[in-house]
């Protein structure tokens, strides 16, 4: 069937676009990883320009304090426990029906991600965590697919376009501008920061403005490639603080020849492959789940992830351990926080409930 383009002429008239463009939009499948903040608007956006179908992969549900910033959902949602991959499906149904939404309501990790994208030309970032990312990215790598970073926390926001180095036989690699594959997201954070170096929106806020501009920095970012625009893709990385007046754009396109990236160099795809990260553990009979790192990490910062958490319930720290009561989706749960980034979630038997909680509160 042939798709009505008429709501989108203002979008067609203008440069690289054109019915051709806008035509291949409708054909395109983007994957939003992640339904959040970014998310919800990425989604909205993508799917207000007329991409054809959209998989969105969320694992929560709708909050009271996710209306402040996530554009999809209202406070029916809120009352219906609505999980966040369908509400937005159906909010997405009312606002462009001429676009596929396909949600699930999972965790992302190495064992579903590459099912999950199956179709996909493109990765959207609406994650919480770094370990998420490089899994996102080792998949972009591993198969030629662009991938647009994206993260906000507190007044700050940070987005770049990975246009990944592979064999050479990507459009932006045999473009008739030359190769304009970027460097991908390990080659820019070569290795995650320690756990609770991060701050996250549950433990310093957000301001739903810096959400806004990220995501759609994003979004443009996909349209230039959905649409074969590749020379238009920003070589900088976005960096920004709405509150203190700062942009910086960060030039970082030597980041691949000057590094020695284990990915888009040396192909070793460790969170793909599920070598690297965290791994999950319900604890037998505890009602609790262990998190530990694949990789052993050093030196965690017990004292300020313990600062950082006592205004948010009861918290107890020596040099050998943290531990604090939290509340998430009027849920307690408790975390045991070790100096190697080994934690125990308390108050739960899902892997996938603690890896929340720990993104949540302590952060990557």
């Amino acid at each position: 069937m042939d798709v009505d383009l008429s709501r989108y002429h203002r979008q067609m008239l203008l440069p690289g676009f054109g019915e051709d463009g806008q035509r291949r939009l409708h054909g395109s499948t983007v994957l939003v990883l992640g339904c959040g903040a970014l998310g919800s608007v990425a989604a909205d956006m993508l799917a207000r320009a007329g991409v054809g179908h959209l998989v969105i992969v969320d694992r929560d549900f709708v909050e009271l304090t996710n209306l402040q910033r996530q554009v999809l959902f209202d406070e029916r949602d809120v009352t219906d426990a609505m999980p966040k991959a369908e509400a937005a499906k159906r909010k997405l149904a009312r606002i462009n029906a001429q676009v596929r939404v396909t949600a699930i309501v999972d965790d992302l990790n190495h064992t579903n991600i590459e099912r999950y994208a199956e179709g996909a030309d493109l990765l959207v970032d609406g994650l919480d965590n770094f370990e998420t990312r490089y899994l996102a990215n080792d998949l972009a790598v591993k198969t030629g697919r662009a991938y647009v970073y994206g993260a906000a926390v507190g007044t700050t926001g940070m987005a770049f376009a990975v246009l990944p180095h592979t064999a050479g036989d990507t459009a932006w690699e045999s473009s008739t501008s030359g190769n304009l594959a970027t460097p991908c997201f390990r080659c820019l954070f070569e290795e995650p920061p320690p756990p609770g170096t991060n701050a996250t929106c549950d433990t310093v806020g957000v301001i739903s403005s810096v959400v806004g501009i990220i995501a759609n920095f994003q979004v443009t970012e996909a349209l230039k490639i959905l649409t074969g625009n590749y020379e238009r893709v920003s070589r900088s990385l976005l960096n920004l603080d709405v509150w203190a007046n700062e942009i910086h754009q960060l030039k970082v396109t030597n980041a691949y020849e000057q590094g020695d990236c284990a990915c888009c160099k040396h192909r070793r795809f460790e969170y793909l492959e599920g070598k690297a990260g965290s791994s999950a553990a319900t604890l037998c009979g505890r009602d609790a789940v262990q998190l530990r790192h694949h990789q052993g990490i050093d030196g965690v910062n017990l004292g300020a992830i313990a600062k950082r958490l006592r205004g948010l319930g009861e918290v107890r720290s020596n040099e050998f351990m943290l531990r604090a009561v939290v509340e998430d989706r009027n849920e307690r749960y408790e975390i045991t926080l070790f100096p190697d980034g080994r934690a125990i979630v308390k108050g739960t038997d899902k892997p996938e409930v603690a890896r929340s909680v720990y993104a949540k509160f302590v952060g990557t």
